[in-house]
């Protein structure tokens, strides 16, 4: 009977936490209303159509808030060769970065096959811009907003490298 006892307080530790951290989650300072982020989620949705998945038929849209409050988008672009494909939110800002845009004040991730969040590829991207570049995304029904260092808390970044830049 301990064991069980033992068990039970942990999983109810466990739930405890979750649940404070959700509530903490939808604390944390967000750079935008939510009308702002459905309208983000709204551009990455718009270009969906040009998403290129033949292998995966998951296609995926980005959407870039950038700090002149203009938008760049892209989508995800699929390769026979697995490695060689590319998320959506890579090739956003590869094309904010060929336009010389790098202040990014929020990237808004969708796709209509349901939830999805940056992969962790993406998220050391996203965060070699900053950490706190707000991610917006569905997940289980709601909108969420978190900043990047919240869902890449350990990134490699110019610091952790010893570089000045």
């Amino acid at each position: 009977m301990q064991i069980y006892e033992d068990y039970s307080a942990i999983i109810k530790a466990v739930f405890l936490w979750a649940d404070n951290n959700k509530v903490q989650e939808h604390n944390l300072m967000s750079t935008l209303s939510s009308t702002d982020a459905q309208a983000l989620l709204s551009a990455a949705e718009q270009v969906i159509q040009n998403a290129y998945e033949p292998y995966s038929h998951y296609p995926v849209g980005a959407a870039i808030l950038l700090g002149d409050n203009s938008v760049v988008t892209g989508v995800n672009v699929e390769n026979a060769a697995y490695p060689s494909g590319i998320c959506a939110e890579r090739v956003a800002i590869g094309n904010a970065v060929s336009q010389g845009k790098k202040d990014f004040k929020a990237i808004a991730v969708y796709s209509p096959k349901g939830d999805i969040s940056p992969c962790g590829m993406c998220r050391q991207t996203i965060s070699e811009f900053g950490p706190d570049i707000t991610l917006v995304f569905k997940w289980q029904g709601e909108i969420r907003q978190l900043p990047i260092s919240e869902l890449l808390p350990f990134s490699f970044s110019n610091e952790t490298m010893g570089k000045d830049n």
